[in-house]
């Protein structure tokens, strides 16, 4: 799945439009790579995202098989890496 995608999937953006814009900007990293919005995902991967204030990192768990997921279901594809 791509990260664009990805990001919107699991509720971590709202809009798909905001990924590719995070992406396009340089903030959003996969195991410390900075990637473009086509780059796919896979189990296991550390996302990194460098907000302002300071950056978060997400462990992949699973990918969703659905366009979309309920945010009560987002700790089954993503953990918060500290």
């Amino acid at each position: 799945m791509r990260i664009d995608k990805f990001l919107n999937s699991v509720n971590i953006t709202k809009r798909r439009s905001i990924s590719q814009d995070m992406i396009s900007n340089g903030v959003v990293l996969i195991n410390d790579i900075v990637v473009k919005a086509s780059k796919n995902v896979a189990v296991g991967d550390v996302i990194t995202i460098n907000y302002l204030s300071q950056p978060k990192k997400y462990k992949v768990l699973q990918l969703p098989t659905t366009k979309s997921t309920p945010k009560s279901l987002q700790h089954e594809y993503i953990q918060e890496v500290a």
